[in-house]
C-alpha cells in the first residue's frame, strides 16, 4: 500500500535530518486532496513546525532533502505552508498494478495480528416482520463482517434474536383463543402479528385478558410444557421465514442465539453481581452504579426489577460471558442504533467492572426517512416490511430490464434480482452510518450517479471488453504507463488496498461505496480517452490490464458491500 510505505518513508525522514518528534505526534500521508499538485501529501511539517515554533516550510524542505523515495516517486515538492506533496512514477504504478492483477487479495494487505471479533447485527424478533428499520443494522453489519475477514481477521456473526419477552403472553393467549390455523400455514408472521395486534387491544379494553396473557407469561417462564411448545413453534415459524429473507439479501449468520439461549444464566449472573459487591440493592431492584463515571454517575443500570424480572442489559451481560468464554472474542461488535447509547455505554461499565478486557464497540447509526424528511412509514403509520421493500426494488428493475434485447426471461429475471437488491444495499451503504437520509426509489435505480446500477454497468463495461477479443487472453507483468487517463485509472486501482482497512477504522462503509463510484468515474473517463481494442504491443496489454484489475476491484468490492454483480446488463 503506497500510503503505509511512504508515511514510514516519511517518519524515517525526520529522523534522518535529526528532528525530534514530540510525543505522541503522528506523521501522516494522505491522498492528495489536488493532485494537480501529486497524488499524496503529508503536512506534517506545517503542523509540527507550528508545534516548535520554527518556520514550516523550511522544516519541509529539510525534511524533502532527507526523504528515501526515489523507488516510488518522480517528483516531490512542498507547496504553501509547508505541505509535501509526492507523485508516484510510472514504474511504481506499473508494478503495482501487476501486483494487484496476479493477487486474489488484489493487494490489499493482511492485518498482521489477526483477531477473534464477534459481530452482533439485524436482531429482529420472533413473531414479527422485519422492517425498514432493520435494514440500516442487516446491511451495514454483513459489510463490516466481509471487509474484516476479507483482511485477515477471524469473524463470528451472531444474530442475536428477540426470541422471549412480555409480548410472547399475549400471543399465547391468542394462539389458543384466535389464531386462524389455515392463516398461519400461508403467511406465519403475518398472523402471528395479527393476533398479538388483536389480544393487544383486547388487553387495553379489558383488564381481565391482561390478567390472562400475565399468567400464560409466567406458565412459560416456569416451563409449562404447552406453553413451551406453542413457542417453539412460533420460534421455528419465524425462523424459517427469517432464513428466506436472509437467503434473498445473500446475508449469512454463524449462530442465531435469542435472548432465550440465556435464561438460565440470569439469575446466577446477578447473585455474582450482588456478592462482587458490583450490583447493590435499590428500592427493591438490582442495579449497577456507576459514581466513578461522572457522565453516568445518575443513570445507573438496571439489571433485575423489583418483581425479579429481568432486562434486556442482564441478558446482554450473560452474553457477553457466552462470547468471552465459549468463543474466545477479542472484541465485540455491537450494529445497533444511536438511541441505545446509553444502554451500551452502561453495558460496557459494567463489563469493565468485571474485569473483562475484551474490546467492545457500539456502532451506531441513524434513520431511514421518507421523502417527507419523517421516519419512513406505510400511508398507516407503521412500519414498511423488509421482504416489502425488497420486492418493490426487484419490480421496478424489472421494469427497466425488460425493455433491453438479447436476454431470456430467466436472465432479466435474475438481472433484475441483482440491480434491484443491489439498489437497496448500496443506498444505504453509500451514507455515513450516523446520517439520516431520505429513502428514494428515483435515486436508487438510477444507472447515472453513486447507485448500485451505475457500479453494476460499470463492471459490465470492463467485461464487455475481453467478449469483443478473439481467443484466450494472456495479461503479462510488462507494463507501460504513458497517458494521464491511464494513470489517473492505476492510482485509482492502487487505493483499494487502502480504502478497504481505512473502512474498519471508524467503521464506515460508505468509504468503500465512494471509492468504488470513484473508481467507476475513473474507469469511464479511460474508457472513453483510451482504445482498448485498437493499441498494440505494451500500450495495449497495459490497457487490458487496467480493465481486468479494474473489473476485479469492482467485483470484489462490492462484493465486500454484499452487492453481487452480473456479466450482462
Amino acid at each position: 500500500m503506497f500510503r503505509a510505505v511512504l508515511t514510514s518513508r516519511l517518519q524515517a525522514a525526520f529522523t534522518a535530518a535529526g528532528i525530534a518528534l514530540p510525543e505522541g505526534f503522528a506523521v501522516s500521508v494522505v491522498i492528495a486532496s489536488d493532485t494537480r499538485f501529486g497524488d499524496y501529501q503529508s503536512n506534517a511539517a506545517m503542523t509540527l513546525g507550528k508545534q516548535l515554533k520554527t518556520n514550516p516550510r523550511a522544516l519541509a524542505e529539510q525534511i524533502k532533502a532527507a526523504l528515501q523515495v526515489d523507488d516510488l516517486c518522480e517528483k516531490i515538492t512542498v507547496e504553501g505552508p509547508g505541505f509535501l506533496n509526492l507523485t508516484l512514477s510510472a514504474t511504481a504504478l506499473g508494478q503495482k498494478l501487476g501486483v494487484i492483477v496476479k493477487d486474489a487479495y488484489l493487494g490489499v494487505l493482511q492485518v498482521e495480528k489477526s483477531q477473534r471479533i464477534v459481530v452482533d447485527f439485524s436482531a429482529p424478533n420472533i413473531a414479527k416482520p422485519m422492517h425498514v428499520g432493520h435494514i440500516r443494522s442487516t446491511f451495514i453489519g454483513d459489510c463490516l463482517a466481509r471487509i474484516a475477514r476479507f483482511i485477515g481477521h477471524t469473524v463470528i456473526t451472531d444474530n442475536h434474536i428477540g426470541d422471549w419477552g412480555t409480548q410472547f403472553g399475549m400471543i399465547l393467549h391468542g394462539w389458543k383463543t384466535i389464531l386462524d390455523h389455515a392463516a398461519l400455514e400461508k403467511d406465519p408472521i403475518h398472523e402471528l402479528v395479527r393476533v398479538y395486534k388483536n389480544v393487544n387491544a383486547q388487553t387495553k379494553a379489558d383488564e381481565a385478558v391482561l390478567t390472562t396473557c400475565r399468567s400464560e407469561l409466567v406458565k412459560l417462564q416456569q416451563g409449562d410444557a404447552e406453553n413451551l411448545d406453542i413457542w417453539k413453534r412460533c420460534v421455528a415459524l419465524s425462523l424459517d421465514q427469517l432464513r428466506t429473507i436472509y437467503a434473498k439479501l445473500d446475508v449469512h449468520f454463524d449462530h442465531f442465539l435469542g435472548e432465550s439461549h440465556f435464561n438460565d444464566q440470569l439469575a446466577p449472573l446477578v447473585e455474582n453481581l450482588l456478592t462482587s459487591g458490583i450490583a447493590e440493592i435499590s428500592d427493591s431492584a438490582t442495579c449497577v452504579f456507576f459514581r466513578d463515571v461522572p457522565e453516568l454517575a445518575d443513570k445507573p443500570c438496571l439489571i433485575r426489577k423489583s418483581d425479579g424480572g429481568f432486562l434486556y442489559a442482564t441478558t446482554d451481560l450473560a452474553t457477553i460471558d457466552h462470547r468471552i468464554n465459549a468463543w474466545k472474542a477479542d472484541e465485540i461488535w455491537y450494529v445497533v442504533g444511536a438511541p441505545q447509547e446509553l444502554h451500551f455505554r452502561q453495558l460496557f461499565q459494567v463489563a469493565k467492572k468485571r474485569g473483562q478486557t475484551t474490546v467492545m464497540r457500539h456502532i451506531a447509526f441513524g434513520s431511514i426517512l421518507g421523502q417527507d424528511g419523517k421516519m419512513f412509514k406505510t400511508r398507516s403509520g407503521e412500519s414498511v416490511g423488509l421482504l416489502e421493500v425488497l420486492d418493490e426494488a426487484v419490480e421496478r428493475a424489472a421494469v427497466v430490464v425488460a425493455e433491453r434485447e438479447g436476454f431470456s426471461d430467466d436472465e432479466k429475471a435474475q438481472i433484475a434480482q441483482v440491480i434491484g437488491t443491489g439498489a437497496v444495499k448500496y443506498a444505504e451503504l453509500s451514507q455515513h452510518r450516523m446520517t439520516d437520509y431520505k429513502f428514494s426509489w428515483d435515486k436508487m435505480l438510477a444507472l447515472q450517479g453513486n447507485t448500485a446500477p451505475y457500479l453494476i454497468n460499470a463492471y459490465v463495461r470492463t467485461r464487455s471488453i475481453f467478449r469483443k477479443l478473439d481467443g484466450e487472453v494472456t495479461l503479462t507483468p510488462v507494463l507501460t504507463i504513458t497517458e494521464p487517463a491511464e494513470r489517473a485509472l492505476a492510482i485509482k486501482l492502487a487505493q483499494f488496498a487502502e480504502t478497504t482497512h481505512d473502512v474498519l477504522v471508524d467503521h464506515r462503509p460508505n468509504l468503500l461505496a465512494g471509492y468504488l463510484y470513484e473508481l467507476a468515474d475513473t474507469y469511464h473517463s479511460f474508457y472513453e480517452a483510451c482504445n482498448v481494442l485498437r493499441a498494440e504491443g505494451a500500450v495495449r496489454n497495459t490497457r487490458l490490464t487496467l480493465c481486468d484489475a479494474t473489473s476485479r476491484v469492482l467485483k470484489t468490492g462490492l462484493g465486500l458491500l454484499g452487492i453481487q454483480t452480473t456479466e450482462r446488463m
